[in-house]
Protein backbone atom coordinates (compact mmCIF):
# COMPACT_ATOMS: atom_id res chain seq x y z
CA UNK A 1 0.00 0.00 0.00
CA UNK A 2 1.38 3.21 -0.83
CA UNK A 3 0.02 6.81 0.50
CA UNK A 4 0.98 10.40 -0.18
CA UNK A 5 1.33 12.84 2.77
CA UNK A 6 0.22 16.49 1.95
CA UNK A 7 3.35 17.61 2.55
CA UNK A 8 5.71 14.68 1.24
CA UNK A 9 6.28 12.55 -1.68
CA UNK A 10 4.56 8.92 -1.35
CA UNK A 11 5.69 6.82 0.65
CA UNK A 12 4.99 2.73 0.89
CA UNK A 13 3.71 1.78 3.76
CA UNK A 14 3.99 -2.09 3.61
CA UNK A 15 7.68 -1.36 3.36
CA UNK A 16 8.43 1.11 5.73
CA UNK A 17 6.17 -0.89 8.17
CA UNK A 18 8.62 -4.05 7.61
CA UNK A 19 11.88 -2.18 8.39
CA UNK A 20 10.97 -0.49 11.32
CA UNK A 21 9.99 -3.21 13.15
CA UNK A 22 11.84 -5.60 11.97
CA UNK A 23 14.66 -3.15 13.15
CA UNK A 24 13.04 -2.69 16.97
CA UNK A 25 12.98 -6.83 16.70
CA UNK A 26 16.51 -6.73 16.67
CA UNK A 27 17.83 -3.73 18.37
CA UNK A 28 15.28 -2.66 21.27
CA UNK A 29 16.96 -2.03 24.45
CA UNK A 30 16.17 -4.53 27.24
CA UNK A 31 13.87 -2.22 29.26
CA UNK A 32 11.90 -3.37 32.39
CA UNK A 33 8.72 -2.89 31.29
CA UNK A 34 8.86 -4.56 28.03
CA UNK A 35 9.11 -7.83 29.89
CA UNK A 36 5.33 -8.25 29.86
CA UNK A 37 2.47 -6.66 28.49
CA UNK A 38 0.71 -5.81 31.59
CA UNK A 39 -1.04 -2.68 31.26
CA UNK A 40 -1.13 -1.31 34.61
CA UNK A 41 3.27 -1.96 34.05
CA UNK A 42 2.90 -0.24 30.46
CA UNK A 43 0.64 2.62 32.09
CA UNK A 44 3.18 3.17 35.21
CA UNK A 45 6.04 3.33 32.85
CA UNK A 46 4.91 5.64 30.32
CA UNK A 47 3.86 8.06 33.13
CA UNK A 48 7.33 8.00 34.36
CA UNK A 49 8.93 8.45 31.21
CA UNK A 50 7.02 11.87 30.37
CA UNK A 51 9.95 14.26 30.98
CA UNK A 52 12.56 12.01 32.15
CA UNK A 53 15.12 9.69 30.59
CA UNK A 54 14.68 6.07 30.06
CA UNK A 55 18.40 5.56 32.07
CA UNK A 56 16.78 7.62 35.28
CA UNK A 57 13.46 5.85 35.07
CA UNK A 58 14.36 2.18 34.73
CA UNK A 59 15.68 2.34 38.87
CA UNK A 60 12.51 4.40 39.98
CA UNK A 61 10.21 1.77 37.78
CA UNK A 62 11.35 -1.40 39.40
CA UNK A 63 11.69 -0.36 42.79
CA UNK A 64 7.46 0.99 42.35
CA UNK A 65 6.45 -2.25 41.01
CA UNK A 66 7.99 -3.81 43.98
CA UNK A 67 6.18 -1.88 46.24
CA UNK A 68 3.17 -1.74 44.25
CA UNK A 69 3.11 -4.42 42.07
CA UNK A 70 -0.76 -4.07 41.26
CA UNK A 71 -3.34 -1.94 40.88
CA UNK A 72 -4.61 -2.76 43.60
CA UNK A 73 -1.45 -2.28 45.95
CA UNK A 74 -1.64 1.59 44.03
CA UNK A 75 -5.07 2.52 45.25
CA UNK A 76 -4.89 0.88 48.75
CA UNK A 77 -1.31 2.45 49.64
CA UNK A 78 -0.82 5.76 51.49
CA UNK A 79 -0.10 8.87 49.64
CA UNK A 80 3.00 9.73 51.72
CA UNK A 81 4.52 6.15 50.64
CA UNK A 82 3.49 7.12 47.04
CA UNK A 83 5.38 9.95 46.79
CA UNK A 84 8.58 8.88 48.74
CA UNK A 85 8.90 6.46 46.19
CA UNK A 86 8.63 9.02 43.14
CA UNK A 87 10.71 11.33 45.14
CA UNK A 88 13.16 12.44 43.26
CA UNK A 89 11.29 11.92 40.11
CA UNK A 90 9.96 15.55 39.71
CA UNK A 91 6.25 16.33 38.18
CA UNK A 92 4.79 15.17 41.38
CA UNK A 93 1.35 15.58 40.10
CA UNK A 94 2.03 13.09 37.64
CA UNK A 95 1.96 9.98 40.12
CA UNK A 96 -0.83 11.65 42.19
CA UNK A 97 -3.07 11.51 39.06
CA UNK A 98 -2.02 7.75 38.69
CA UNK A 99 -3.11 6.73 42.34
CA UNK A 100 -6.49 8.44 41.75
CA UNK A 101 -6.76 7.03 38.26
CA UNK A 102 -5.96 3.77 39.75
CA UNK A 103 -8.79 3.67 42.50
CA UNK A 104 -10.94 4.70 39.50
CA UNK A 105 -9.51 1.56 37.61
CA UNK A 106 -10.85 -0.59 40.30
CA UNK A 107 -14.15 1.17 41.38
CA UNK A 108 -15.47 1.18 37.42
CA UNK A 109 -13.96 -1.47 35.53
CA UNK A 110 -12.91 -4.09 38.72
CA UNK A 111 -9.23 -3.38 38.26
CA UNK A 112 -9.20 -3.96 34.92
CA UNK A 113 -7.20 -1.39 33.15
CA UNK A 114 -9.81 -0.06 30.57
CA UNK A 115 -9.42 -1.26 26.53
CA UNK A 116 -11.18 1.85 24.78
CA UNK A 117 -10.07 4.80 23.70
CA UNK A 118 -12.62 6.93 25.15
CA UNK A 119 -12.85 4.98 28.71
CA UNK A 120 -9.35 5.43 28.94
CA UNK A 121 -8.92 9.12 28.12
CA UNK A 122 -11.25 9.53 30.83
CA UNK A 123 -8.84 8.41 33.76
CA UNK A 124 -7.03 11.29 35.83
CA UNK A 125 -3.34 12.34 34.16
CA UNK A 126 -4.06 10.10 30.92
CA UNK A 127 -3.75 12.33 27.73
CA UNK A 128 -4.01 11.47 24.22
CA UNK A 129 -0.31 9.86 24.40
CA UNK A 130 -0.52 7.98 27.18
CA UNK A 131 -3.85 6.40 26.40
CA UNK A 132 -2.60 5.85 22.75
CA UNK A 133 0.59 3.66 24.28
CA UNK A 134 -1.33 1.60 26.51
CA UNK A 135 -3.75 0.30 24.26
CA UNK A 136 -1.50 -0.18 21.32
CA UNK A 137 1.08 -1.77 23.69
CA UNK A 138 -0.54 -3.66 26.41
CA UNK A 139 -3.82 -4.37 24.41
CA UNK A 140 -2.66 -4.49 20.59
CA UNK A 141 -5.01 -1.75 19.21
CA UNK A 142 -3.99 0.47 16.51
CA UNK A 143 -4.11 4.06 17.86
CA UNK A 144 -1.79 6.89 17.49
CA UNK A 145 0.82 7.43 20.64
CA UNK A 146 2.31 10.82 19.66
CA UNK A 147 5.09 12.60 21.62
CA UNK A 148 7.94 14.41 20.90
CA UNK A 149 9.94 11.53 19.64
CA UNK A 150 7.70 10.62 17.21
CA UNK A 151 6.68 13.88 15.85
CA UNK A 152 10.90 14.49 15.33
CA UNK A 153 10.87 11.24 13.37
CA UNK A 154 7.94 12.04 11.12
CA UNK A 155 8.63 15.36 10.74
CA UNK A 156 11.70 14.28 8.71
CA UNK A 157 10.30 11.45 6.48
CA UNK A 158 7.30 12.66 6.36
CA UNK A 159 8.78 16.59 5.47
CA UNK A 160 5.69 18.05 7.41
CA UNK A 161 7.15 22.01 8.41
CA UNK A 162 4.02 22.36 10.60
CA UNK A 163 5.10 23.85 14.38
CA UNK A 164 5.56 20.64 16.77
CA UNK A 165 5.02 23.17 19.69
CA UNK A 166 1.56 24.29 18.90
CA UNK A 167 -0.81 22.02 20.10
CA UNK A 168 -2.74 22.10 16.95
CA UNK A 169 -0.12 20.43 15.19
CA UNK A 170 -0.26 16.96 17.15
CA UNK A 171 -3.61 16.19 15.15
CA UNK A 172 -1.29 15.96 11.98
CA UNK A 173 0.90 13.52 13.29
CA UNK A 174 -1.94 11.92 14.95
CA UNK A 175 -3.31 11.17 11.55
CA UNK A 176 0.15 10.69 9.85
CA UNK A 177 0.40 7.88 12.02
CA UNK A 178 -2.83 6.55 11.69
CA UNK A 179 -2.14 6.52 8.26
CA UNK A 180 1.61 4.60 8.61
CA UNK A 181 0.66 2.13 11.50
CA UNK A 182 0.62 -1.62 11.64
CA UNK A 183 -2.56 -3.83 12.03
CA UNK A 184 -0.62 -6.46 12.69
CA UNK A 185 1.79 -4.84 15.30
CA UNK A 186 1.06 -1.83 16.54
CA UNK A 187 2.68 -2.25 19.74
CA UNK A 188 6.17 -2.86 18.15
CA UNK A 189 5.49 -0.30 15.41
CA UNK A 190 4.59 2.72 17.87
CA UNK A 191 7.24 1.23 19.91
CA UNK A 192 9.88 1.38 17.09
CA UNK A 193 9.05 5.16 16.40
CA UNK A 194 10.04 6.29 19.55
CA UNK A 195 12.80 3.88 20.16
CA UNK A 196 13.77 5.32 16.72
CA UNK A 197 13.74 8.66 17.80
CA UNK A 198 15.93 8.15 21.17
CA UNK A 199 18.38 6.19 19.61
CA UNK A 200 18.61 7.24 15.56
CA UNK A 201 16.63 10.09 14.78
CA UNK A 202 17.94 12.29 17.51
CA UNK A 203 17.33 16.31 18.04
CA UNK A 204 21.08 17.24 16.60
CA UNK A 205 22.76 15.15 14.68
CA UNK A 206 20.87 12.19 13.67
CA UNK A 207 22.20 8.85 12.94
CA UNK A 208 21.31 8.81 9.50
CA UNK A 209 23.63 6.32 7.82
CA UNK A 210 22.12 3.89 10.94
CA UNK A 211 18.80 4.40 10.01
CA UNK A 212 16.55 1.72 9.33
CA UNK A 213 13.83 3.85 7.55
CA UNK A 214 16.25 6.38 5.69
CA UNK A 215 15.14 5.07 2.00
CA UNK A 216 11.86 6.11 3.57
CA UNK A 217 13.02 9.66 4.48
CA UNK A 218 11.82 12.79 2.56
CA UNK A 219 14.49 15.03 4.82
CA UNK A 220 17.38 12.74 4.16
CA UNK A 221 16.81 12.88 0.53
CA UNK A 222 16.18 16.70 0.77
CA UNK A 223 18.92 17.15 2.84
CA UNK A 224 16.83 19.32 5.59
CA UNK A 225 17.27 16.63 8.38
CA UNK A 226 19.13 18.76 10.75
CA UNK A 227 16.24 21.56 9.83
CA UNK A 228 12.93 19.49 11.27
CA UNK A 229 10.99 19.44 13.16
CA UNK A 230 10.28 23.41 13.43
CA UNK A 231 9.94 24.03 16.97
CA UNK A 232 9.58 27.76 18.72
CA UNK A 233 10.94 28.34 21.53
CA UNK A 234 9.25 28.67 24.98
CA UNK A 235 8.62 31.43 26.74
CA UNK A 236 11.37 32.54 29.33
CA UNK A 237 11.91 31.39 32.84
CA UNK A 238 11.01 33.59 35.78
CA UNK A 239 13.28 33.71 38.42
CA UNK A 240 12.45 33.20 42.03
CA UNK A 241 14.50 34.01 45.15
CA UNK A 242 14.24 32.19 47.91
CA UNK A 243 16.07 31.79 51.64
CA UNK A 244 15.49 28.38 53.50
CA UNK A 245 16.49 26.52 56.63
CA UNK A 246 17.60 23.87 58.19
CA UNK A 247 16.42 24.63 61.73
CA UNK A 248 17.03 21.97 64.86
CA UNK A 249 15.60 22.24 67.99
CA UNK A 250 17.87 21.80 71.39
CA UNK A 251 17.11 17.67 71.48
CA UNK A 252 18.27 17.72 67.35
CA UNK A 253 15.17 17.37 66.06
CA UNK A 254 14.67 19.45 62.97
CA UNK A 255 11.80 21.48 61.49
CA UNK A 256 10.04 20.33 58.50
CA UNK A 257 6.85 21.35 56.45
CA UNK A 258 3.92 19.77 54.57
CA UNK A 259 3.36 22.15 51.04
CA UNK A 260 -0.14 22.45 50.65
CA UNK A 261 -2.13 19.66 48.86
CA UNK A 262 -2.89 21.68 45.51
CA UNK A 263 0.11 23.98 43.44
CA UNK A 264 3.45 23.20 42.60
CA UNK A 265 5.18 20.29 44.05
CA UNK A 266 1.74 19.68 46.37
CA UNK A 267 1.87 17.41 49.56
CA UNK A 268 5.94 17.06 49.63
CA UNK A 269 7.85 18.38 52.60
CA UNK A 270 10.44 20.90 53.01
CA UNK A 271 12.32 22.98 54.88
CA UNK A 272 10.95 26.19 56.03
CA UNK A 273 11.47 29.16 53.59
CA UNK A 274 10.48 32.25 52.03
CA UNK A 275 10.31 34.35 48.96
CA UNK A 276 13.02 37.41 48.69
CA UNK A 277 11.07 40.03 46.89
CA UNK A 278 14.21 42.85 46.53
CA UNK A 279 17.90 42.70 47.27
CA UNK A 280 18.57 42.55 51.11
CA UNK A 281 21.31 45.07 52.52
CA UNK A 282 21.39 43.10 55.83
CA UNK A 283 20.58 39.96 54.69
CA UNK A 284 20.73 37.87 56.93
CA UNK A 285 18.70 40.16 59.84
CA UNK A 286 16.21 40.38 57.39
CA UNK A 287 15.20 36.63 56.51
CA UNK A 288 14.63 36.54 60.33
CA UNK A 289 12.48 38.96 60.01
CA UNK A 290 10.41 37.48 57.33
CA UNK A 291 10.72 33.60 59.00
CA UNK A 292 8.86 35.69 61.90
CA UNK A 293 6.11 37.88 60.40
CA UNK A 294 5.47 35.30 57.41
CA UNK A 295 6.06 31.92 59.09
CA UNK A 296 5.73 33.02 62.89
CA UNK A 297 9.24 31.15 63.63
CA UNK A 298 11.58 32.58 65.84
CA UNK A 299 14.38 31.17 64.10
CA UNK A 300 18.67 31.57 64.98
CA UNK A 301 20.45 31.64 62.00
CA UNK A 302 24.05 30.43 62.40
CA UNK A 303 25.23 30.87 58.51
CA UNK A 304 24.90 30.25 55.07
CA UNK A 305 25.76 26.89 54.37
CA UNK A 306 25.18 26.98 50.25
CA UNK A 307 23.03 28.21 46.99
CA UNK A 308 20.98 26.11 45.24
CA UNK A 309 19.56 26.56 41.78
CA UNK A 310 16.68 24.39 40.69
CA UNK A 311 15.31 24.31 37.22
CA UNK A 312 11.50 24.03 36.81
CA UNK A 313 10.05 23.81 33.20
CA UNK A 314 8.39 27.71 33.75
CA UNK A 315 10.87 29.08 37.10
CA UNK A 316 14.07 28.79 38.60
CA UNK A 317 14.59 28.77 42.91
CA UNK A 318 17.67 30.11 43.45
CA UNK A 319 17.78 28.87 47.02
CA UNK A 320 20.33 30.27 49.97
CA UNK A 321 20.93 27.83 52.30
CA UNK A 322 21.13 28.48 56.09
CA UNK A 323 21.35 26.57 59.14
CA UNK A 324 20.59 27.18 62.45
CA UNK A 325 18.13 26.63 65.88
CA UNK A 326 14.23 27.89 66.71
CA UNK A 327 13.49 28.48 69.94
CA UNK A 328 9.47 29.00 68.77
CA UNK A 329 7.50 26.77 71.18
CA UNK A 330 4.93 25.27 68.77
CA UNK A 331 2.53 22.46 68.72
CA UNK A 332 3.22 19.87 65.86
CA UNK A 333 0.40 19.86 62.95
CA UNK A 334 -0.64 18.38 59.76
CA UNK A 335 1.70 21.02 58.35
CA UNK A 336 4.76 21.21 60.52
CA UNK A 337 6.40 18.00 62.23
CA UNK A 338 9.85 17.81 63.78
CA UNK A 339 12.05 14.95 63.15
CA UNK A 340 14.99 13.21 63.62
CA UNK A 341 17.56 12.80 60.74
CA UNK A 342 16.50 8.76 60.96
CA UNK A 343 13.12 9.88 61.11
CA UNK A 344 13.56 12.06 57.90
CA UNK A 345 13.81 9.11 55.77
CA UNK A 346 10.36 8.45 55.66
CA UNK A 347 9.33 12.06 54.34
CA UNK A 348 9.35 12.67 50.45
CA UNK A 349 11.27 15.91 49.76
CA UNK A 350 11.56 18.06 46.31
CA UNK A 351 15.02 17.60 44.87
CA UNK A 352 16.22 20.52 45.91
CA UNK A 353 15.65 20.07 49.83
CA UNK A 354 17.05 17.04 49.73
CA UNK A 355 20.33 18.98 47.81
CA UNK A 356 19.82 21.30 50.82
CA UNK A 357 19.40 18.13 54.17
CA UNK A 358 22.84 16.77 52.11
CA UNK A 359 24.29 20.31 52.40
CA UNK A 360 23.15 20.80 56.32
CA UNK A 361 25.19 17.15 57.14
CA UNK A 362 28.08 17.90 55.14
CA UNK A 363 28.08 20.78 57.78
CA UNK A 364 28.05 18.94 60.58
CA UNK A 365 31.11 17.26 59.38
CA UNK A 366 33.15 20.42 59.40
Amino acid sequence: MIIEHENSEKININAFQNDLISWFKREQRDLPWRKDQDPYKVWVSEIMLQQTRVDTVIPYFNRFINLFPTIDDLADADEDKVLKAWEGLGYYSRVRNLQSAVKEVREKYNGEVPNTPKQIAELKGVGPYTAGAILSIAYGIPEPAVDGNVMRVLSRILSIWDDIAKPSSRKIFEKAVRDLISHDDPSSFNQALMELGALICTPTSPSCLLCPVREHCKAFFDGVQEELPVKTKKTKTRDVQLAAAVLRKQDGKILIHKRPAKGLLANLWEFPNVELHHSLQNEREEVVQLFNQELQLEANFEKIIGQIEHVFSHLIWNIKVYKGTISTDFQENEEWKLVSIKEMEQYAFPVSYQKMFQMYLESLEE
